[in-house]
């Protein structure tokens, strides 16, 4: 029997081994990138100038310890099956309230990007990373101007890089139809145009760019601030055609009672959007993964029979506790460098 010494085996095939490894690591390098509206993450302190008591202790909703505690376990229980790289949140009312959160997640230690937003509730978006895998760029608020001239959340940016390749995300928490839907669609017109016009700084550089927009835009793939405005197509075949400039990654789930991101009135919507540039499409940089494009879901993360069969299985119904998770199901997608 031929017997090789073990060390002189390491010296000998080590950095065959590490050569493969490498080749193997580059080969199946991947970022899982998800957003979620988690519905109301408020601290419980009255903060003055901010539309919040409700959340306060003594306030409308009798908010309690034991009652904060369960929202940031529910909450980690869905973040830890999702298990994102890289995760886009909005109706978060502070950082605070994200490192709280971050406190009971069991499997990462998230960093966090988060700026104040002018929102009259004081909600914000932000998003978490993994700083192991993914590092930070670049970030700032884009504030959006509104034609009332109230106020509401500012569009995050963030340029990130992972493996020596960089990316553009940008998270998004539209203007809500609150006060009638007719009356509130230059809101997220608005929003729409000054997305677009971040977005065509980077493309009139470099056309092959990776972006990854994300958000509650508080309208459906289909609706003009976000078929014509932003200029998102379900379709990638009109990329370049008109006023087409992204693919909107949700028309398998766009009207499906299985997979709907929202509902309201018993209908099921996308509200909640994934929407990518033609550079995740080509073959360098980053590229998004097959058959990725999720909508996490499970029986116990939807109400049953009814009125409200099928619903997101929400915290709060009103003022009152049902002790649920959220009123908008989490999306994702992986990007996998090509």
């Amino acid at each position: 029997m031929f017997i090789l010494n073990h060390r002189r085996w390491i010296r000998i095939f080590s950095p065959f081994v590490l050569m493969v490894s490498l080749l193997a690591g580059k080969e199946h390098s991947s970022l899982k990138v998800g957003f979620w509206n988690v519905e109301n993450l408020f601290d419980e302190h009255n903060d003055k100038g901010v539309n919040d008591d409700e959340f306060a202790l003594g306030g409308k909703k009798e908010m309690k310890p034991d009652v904060m505690i369960l929202k940031l376990k529910n909450l980690s229980e869905v973040l830890t099956k999702i298990n994102p790289d890289i995760f886009g949140l909005c109706e978060i009312e502070n950082k605070d309230m994200l490192e709280r959160w971050n406190q009971f997640c069991d499997v990462r230690d998230y960093s966090i990007v988060h700026y104040d937003s002018p929102d009259n509730r004081g909600i914000d978006v932000a998003l978490y990373y993994d700083a192991s895998k993914v590092q930070i760029l670049s970030s700032k608020p884009i504030h959006l101007s509104l034609p009332t001239g109230g106020k509401t959340r500012d569009i995050l940016f963030v340029k990130l890089e992972s493996d020596g390749h960089s990316f553009y995300v940008f998270v998004n928490h539209w203007p809500s139809k609150y006060g009638g839907v007719k009356k509130t669609i230059p809101l997220r017109a608005a929003a729409g145009k000054t997305l677009r016009i971040e977005i065509e700084k980077i493309l009139n550089k470099d056309p092959s760019a990776d972006i990854i927009v994300m958000g509650d835009l508080n309208d459906e793939p289909t609706d003009p601030s976000v078929n014509k405005h932003l200029g998102a197509s379900m379709n990638l075949s009109d990329l370049g055609r008109g006023k087409s400039i992204l693919w909107n990654v949700m028309k398998p789930f766009h009207r499906n009672p299985n997979g709907s991101t929202y509902k309201y009135g018993g209908k099921d919507m996308v509200y909640d959007h994934l929407i990518v540039s033609r550079g995740l499409m080509d073959d360098r940089g980053w590229g998004l993964v097959s058959n990725s494009v999720s909508v996490f879901d499970g029986e116990k993360y939807r109400q049953h029979g009814g009125k409200y069969d099928g619903f997101p299985f929400r915290f709060w119904a009103g003022s009152r506790l049902l002790g649920g998770y959220s009123d908008h199901m989490p999306i994702f997608l992986e990007i996998e460098i090509k």
